[in-house]
């Protein structure tokens, strides 16, 4: 019997909720292939994991920072997603703060099973302080990284284009191992594109 290894569009159709974690003690086995989805409390974060795996998985929120743990998504028993802690604008204490930048770091860092990293940013707002602190990690870690640019649907298509140049441009100057593009959750935007992404570093097909 042939095995047909399945399309990213049906894992993501069959996504499930995995386990929560604090800290890295309390991560899944680390074996198989991970793709990590990081930015900022308002870049769109759970909006974009919802509208790829067409399930609402991950909690969305009025208020930013809902997300304090390392969420693992099962898409089968090699693959997952991870949602990590949005940073920047939770009403939390430095000392929280500082415990989940630690985690993050070590999950980050030690992590085998991770393969690559969706950085979600607004288009409105690119390139903050902690997004070049996570291209820098992936840079030296030599991790692919995939930028979504999220929010495309409040720029006009002119606008849009010219954001994503503009990061485009500065992404192949100081960070080459990223890629970029347009995304909008509400409008449906760059769903095919990213999923291509998540194909590849998942190993399927």
């Amino acid at each position: 019997m042939t095995f047909i290894m399945p399309s990213i569009e049906t894992l993501c159709q069959q996504a499930s909720f995995l386990t929560s974690a604090t800290q890295l003690g309390e991560c899944p086995s680390d074996s198989g292939l991970e793709v990590a989805f990081a930015g900022r409390s308002n870049a769109g974060k759970s909006s974009a994991l919802n509208v790829l795996t067409h399930a609402r998985l991950a909690r969305t929120s009025k208020t930013p920072g809902r997300t304090r743990l390392l969420n693992f998504f099962r898409l089968d028993d090699e693959r997952r997603l991870v949602d990590l802690p949005g940073y920047g604008y939770a009403k939390v204490s430095l000392s929280l703060k500082q415990h989940w930048q630690q985690h993050l770091e070590a999950y980050l860092g030690g992590r085998q099973s991770l393969v690559g990293m969706v950085l979600l940013m607004d288009i409105r707002h690119p390139l903050t302080d902690f997004d070049r602190m996570l291209l820098n990690w992936s840079g030296a870690c030599n991790m692919p990284l995939h930028v979504l640019l999220t929010k495309a649907d409040k720029l006009s298509f002119g606008a849009a284009k010219t954001a994503l140049f503009k990061v485009s441009s500065q992404l192949k100057q100081e960070f080459p191992n990223a890629r970029v593009q347009l995304f909008s959750a509400p409008a449906r935007q760059g769903i095919e594109q990213a999923q291509s992404v998540l194909a590849d570093w998942l190993r399927l097909g």
